[in-house]
């Protein structure tokens, strides 16, 4: 069966009762941009290359899963693992891997899963 137009991943929405921490934390410690806050609504768009972050204010958002985690790809690995750092963001030591990309494996402040890898220049 062919599928002309398949569906495209908009946007994966995260749950928070910290809408605000987490809205600042993926803007400043990993650099997302905005694209939309509606303050009122508890709801912020950040752009994600070619898919979307969203934050959803939630009183009871439920728990971190263990089945998933959001991967992003970053061209400035060791600046982002500074502003982690700085931000008191415990992380994996950095991994290079058999095909080339270095890797770690932090956390954001609800607890979800975040792997960032970077290739080599030139790659």
């Amino acid at each position: 069966m062919a599928f002309p137009h398949r569906p495209q991943l908009f946007s994966v929405e995260l749950r928070t009762a910290r809408w605000e921490e987490l809205v600042e934390w993926y803007r400043s410690v990993l650099g997302l941009r905005v694209l939309v806050r509606v303050v009122d609504d508890g709801y912020a768009l950040f752009a994600a290359g070619d898919t979307r972050l969203a934050l959803l204010r939630r009183s009871t958002p439920g728990e971190a899963s263990g089945r998933w985690s959001l991967g992003f790809e970053v061209t400035e690995f060791d600046s982002i693992r500074e502003r982690l750092a700085a931000a008191g963001a415990s992380s994996s030591e950095p991994k290079v891997h058999p095909e080339g990309f270095r890797e770690l494996v932090t956390h954001d402040p609800d607890g979800n899963t975040l792997r960032l890898f970077s290739w080599p220049e030139g790659h």
